[in-house]
């Protein structure tokens, strides 16, 4: 299937340069380029992509009140948005991550490393490395709106003890061949696990679970990574 993707950013020229290598790739199309927050959600509406490139700091509507905006709509349940950022570690980084975003690149990234980074977040997966994973939820991610962590914490009572593992693990950063290997059991097992603590926490996708793991104490940001 073709990976629809929407790009929105105010830098004109970034724009044309993602376009082009995007549309140099045969499983790749842009459908639309917004410059500011607010045609970001218009254009995510009207054309519902695959994936949103989303720039932080545009004038008028920001990055972070689109993705909350594309994020939390039920007509774009299936849009994923990945962010566009110049520090890795930036608190609205974070907040978008809070927000519903997938995951988040650096604008000095490679142009495989982009390509790789879309397919990934296209497919459902989060797109955090374990170091800048780690930097992240020790800064920003590792407390919880006194309001949600209660609830958040109720329902993380509703997981297996695997269940909790494998969701363990992700937050480290792990991928699902990395978890299968250290738990000695098949990827389509872990992909499995995660997908029922998805549902049965309610989010939208692996980023969250992440996210979910750091607020509420099941992982904690100096807590050794296991060995491969």
């Amino acid at each position: 299937m073709t990976i629809r993707i929407l790009l929105a950013d105010d830098q004109m020229l970034l724009r044309a340069t993602f376009r082009m290598l995007i549309e140099a790739t045969p499983d790749m199309e842009v459908v639309g380029e917004a410059a500011d927050g607010d045609e970001a959600v218009a254009l995510a509406r009207t054309h519902k992509p695959t994936v949103v490139l989303m720039d932080i700091r545009m004038p008028r509507v920001n990055g972070l009140t689109a993705t909350t905006t594309i994020c939390t709509d039920p007509s774009l349940s299936h849009t994923r948005v990945l962010i566009l950022t110049t520090f890795e570690t930036d608190e609205y980084v974070a907040q978008a991550l809070r927000a519903g975003a997938s995951g988040f690149l650096g604008k000095d990234v490679s142009a495989d490393a982009l390509l790789d980074g879309i397919r990934t977040v296209a497919a459902g997966d989060a797109l955090l490395s374990p170091t800048a994973t780690r930097a992240l939820i020790s800064r920003f991610l590792a407390t919880a709106p006194m309001d949600a962590l209660p609830r958040a914490i109720e329902e993380l009572k509703a997981l297996t003890a695997r269940e909790r593992e494998v969701m363990s693990l992700a937050a480290q950063g792990r991928s699902n061949a990395e978890i299968a290997r250290y738990l000695v059991v098949s990827p389509l097992t872990v992909r499995t696990h995660i997908q029922r603590a998805m549902t049965k926490l309610h989010v939208r996708d692996r980023t969250q679970l992440v996210v979910i793991a750091y607020q509420t104490g099941l992982v904690r940001p100096e807590r050794p990574s296991f060995n491969d």
